[in-house]
C-alpha cells in the first residue's frame, strides 16, 4: 500500500506491539524508528507538538511524568524530551504529514484505509 508511513515508538512498548501488528494485518507497509535509538530531532518533536498538541502528544500516564518535578510537569519541551523519550506518548504515526499519536483501532482505520 502506502510506503510514507513512519512509526515512532519503543520497540518494547505494549501499546506499539500492538499497532506494528496491527499494520501488518492489514498489510499496510511502514518504516519503525525506535526513538531510543534514534532520538527525535527538535524539529520533529515541534512537527508533532504543532500536529496533535502537546497535552495529546505528553505521555502523563508513564512513570517518567509521574516522577518529573511539578515545574518540569509545567515546562515539558525539548531538552526534556530528550533527556526522557519516554514522555512521548506511543506509537507516534506519520502519513503526509499528517500525525496520530498512540494506538485506536478505529481512528487508524479513517487514518491509513
Amino acid at each position: 500500500m502506502n510506503n510514507s508511513i513512519t512509526v515512532y515508538g519503543i520497540k518494547n512498548c505494549d501499546t506499539v506491539k500492538k499497532a506494528l501488528k496491527f499494520l501488518a494485518g492489514h498489510s499496510i507497509s511502514y518504516q519503525f524508528i525506535d526513538y531510543r535509538e534514534r532520538p527525535i530531532s527538535e524539529k520533529q518533536y515541534e512537527d508533532f507538538k504543532d500536529a496533535v498538541g502537546i497535552e495529546e502528544l505528553v505521555n502523563r500516564r508513564s512513570t517518567t511524568f509521574r516522577s518529573l518535578s511539578e515545574k518540569e510537569k509545567q515546562s515539558i519541551d525539548f531538552e526534556l524530551i530528550s533527556k526522557y523519550p519516554t514522555l512521548i506518548k506511543r506509537p507516534v504515526l506519520i502519513k503526509n504529514d499528517k500525525v496520530v499519536v498512540g494506538f485506536n483501532e478505529k481512528k487508524y482505520l479513517d487514518f491509513l484505509l
